[in-house]
């Protein structure tokens, strides 16, 4: 009996799919649940699973988009599975070529269509800013063709020696919507970033002092994403504009905090939701960053994982980055920009200390955010996160650790 696999549907709003990777080869015997593929789609990378166990047969190349529900292997289910002995392929006849003359051909004179470009490729190349009288054309009596314009590369210069060598690989379908959405989401948002710095010597000090017995209790680290994740809920629900979206004509506001938490993953960016982060505490919160970046990491991260959210935070410090301004996660209206941590001299009652100071970012929707919403929030959030015992604890640390 032959099976025929289908694509099946990533979410409601996914229709094609792209064969990333085979995992197994044209004629394997595979077992039922075993996963024979990796496909992208412009969300996430999934595993494709065996609907049954049998002889496979490939009927879709890796870096083909299929449509859901296109057939894209046959499962031959009658099949015996192999013992585990292979049997010797029989020798192959070879074959002997005569030798080919070699027969020498005149160059081709040049006429009145060598170097001319067809009307496809002039296009072509005016979109790339490249002179058609640089290209040699393939086409008859040297045209040049489509297929000419599109290899057809500007030039790097003079070379002077060394290596210059380059290479081509096809972006998967996820890097390519991500291209796609920081494109729209400059194009067509009235994005500003308004800037901050944050002193986190409070909340060194309370991890100094807990981090230990928070990790030995709940299994996870204490880390500074919690602090964040409940400064921007606490300033969300002061701030309501930045908790909502544009659609059409309308505006719609959140009375719950979805936040995305952006975390490159080995296929890109991707960005996981932490669901209703408002009712959250600090164990809530790191268990649930810990279990989505996991996911993420280990490409297990499902579409619906990453559905919805009414604001992103975004931590380029883990990289280094000490100040950028983060582009807005369409149809959201707002993203904070965390960066890293560095000692710098301030003035604290008149005197200069030493201090580490973090550089924090707000990009929004001047569309429906006005300046004083998106100063307010931000400062709201740096209040947060320098009084942490008052505004985020209660003056009881430990009862908000749960210990």
């Amino acid at each position: 009996m032959i099976l025929e696999m289908k694509v099946p549907s990533p979410g409601e709003s996914i229709t094609e799919v792209e064969i990333a990777e085979w995992l197994v080869s044209d004629g394997d015997y595979v077992e039922k649940d075993q996963a024979i593929a990796e496909v992208d789609s412009d969300k996430a990378t999934l595993e494709l699973p065996a609907e049954a166990s049998g002889t496979i047969t490939l009927k879709a190349e890796e870096g083909d988009a299929v449509a859901v529900g296109q057939v894209v292997c046959l499962i031959d289910t009658s099949a015996e599975k192999p013992d585990g002995s292979t049997a010797a392929a029989p020798a192959k006849e070879e074959k002997v070529e005569a030798p080919k003359q070699e027969v020498k051909s005149e160059p081709a004179k040049d006429t009145y269509a060598t170097g001319t470009p067809s009307p496809a490729a002039r296009k072509i190349l005016d979109e790339k800013g490249i002179d058609a009288s640089t290209i040699k054309g393939t086409g008859k009596d040297g045209r040049v063709t489509k297929d000419d314009a599109i290899k057809a590369v500007p030039s790097m210069g003079t070379p002077t020696g060394g290596n210059r060598g380059t290479s081509r690989s096809k972006m998967s379908m996820l890097r390519r919507k991500v291209a796609e959405r920081l494109v729209e989401a400059k194009n067509t948002t009235a994005m500003l970033t308004t800037f901050n710095e944050v002193d986190m010597s409070p909340i060194f000090n309370l991890r100094k002092q807990y981090k230990e017995e928070f990790k030995a209790k709940h299994g996870v680290s204490l880390g500074f994403m919690s602090f964040f994740t409940l400064a921007v809920v606490r300033a969300l629900k002061m701030y309501p504009a930045v908790n909502s979206m544009i659609d059409g004509k309308e505006m719609i506001s959140f009375d719950f905090c979805d936040i995305s938490i952006a975390v490159s993953g080995p296929k890109g960016l991707m960005v996981p939701v932490i669901r209703n982060a408002e009712n959250l505490t600090f164990r809530g919160v790191e268990s649930e960053v810990k279990r989505l970046a996991i996911r993420a990491r280990d490409g297990q991260i499902t579409v619906d994982e990453m559905t919805g959210g009414t604001f992103t935070i975004s931590n380029g410090g883990v990289f280094g980055s000490m100040l950028s301004t983060p582009i807005i996660n369409p149809p959201q209206s707002g993203i904070l920009g965390m960066h890293n941590i560095v000692e710098r001299p301030v003035a604290i009652d008149g005197k200069v200390e030493i201090r580490p100071i973090m550089y924090v970012a707000l990009s929004y929707d001047h569309r429906i955010i006005d300046g004083r919403e998106s100063v307010g929030f931000l400062v709201a959030v740096k209040e947060a996160l320098e009084n942490p015992t008052e505004l985020l604890m209660d003056n009881n640390p430990k009862k908000a650790l749960e210990m």
